[in-house]
């Protein structure tokens, strides 16, 4: 009867810990179209070292760091940490202390991340599609994180896109 009784304590506690996947999961974003849209590029060539490197050499000129590289899978990741510091928000805080509200954590830093893919064109075997996503993770004064998202600006990911085709053009042609 022990045995019986610990064995449906250890069971209800199996039941209990068994994780629930929200129904909405593995649901597309209403801007998920428009966002790969605005995160992808193609580009006429297959050779995917000259994309990644090409990537590398952008990334590293716009002062981010390479933190992973695997040519054979087309991945490049890349970060930077930046000053997050928003005035708005510091004076939001100052008017907040002044009426007695105490100390109001504040953004303070931010790290960039950034995922650049390299696939073959499914639609086009003489192509390949690069698709790069900016995000950022937000810490405030307290070491909090305040903030995780993706960047939207069509200008940060146009920007890239530009300096890319003219870096894999002297890349690809040894210049």
């Amino acid at each position: 009867m022990k045995n019986f009784t610990l064995l449906c304590v250890i069971i209800a506690g199996l039941v209990g810990c068994t994780p629930t996947i929200p129904k909405d999961a593995f649901k597309l974003s209403p801007t998920s179209l428009e966002d790969r849209q605005l995160q992808s590029r193609k580009f006429d060539t297959l050779d995917r070292k000259v994309l990644l490197a090409s990537g590398a050499a952008v990334l590293q000129d716009m002062g981010y760091a390479l933190d992973e590289s695997n040519a054979t899978l087309g991945i490049l990741t890349a970060s930077k940490k930046a000053d997050a510091t928003d005035g708005a928000q510091i004076a939001g805080a100052v008017v907040v202390a002044l009426l007695g509200g105490g100390a109001m954590p504040v953004d303070k830093e931010q790290k960039i991340r950034i995922s650049l893919v390299v696939n073959e064109n499914l639609s086009d075997s003489e192509s390949s599609i690069a698709r790069i996503s900016f995000q950022r993770i937000v810490w405030n004064t307290q070491g909090q994180i305040s903030r995780v998202e993706t960047l939207k600006e069509p200008d940060l990911y146009q920007g890239f896109f530009e300096k890319l085709s003219k870096s894999a053009f002297l890349e690809a042609h040894l210049i």
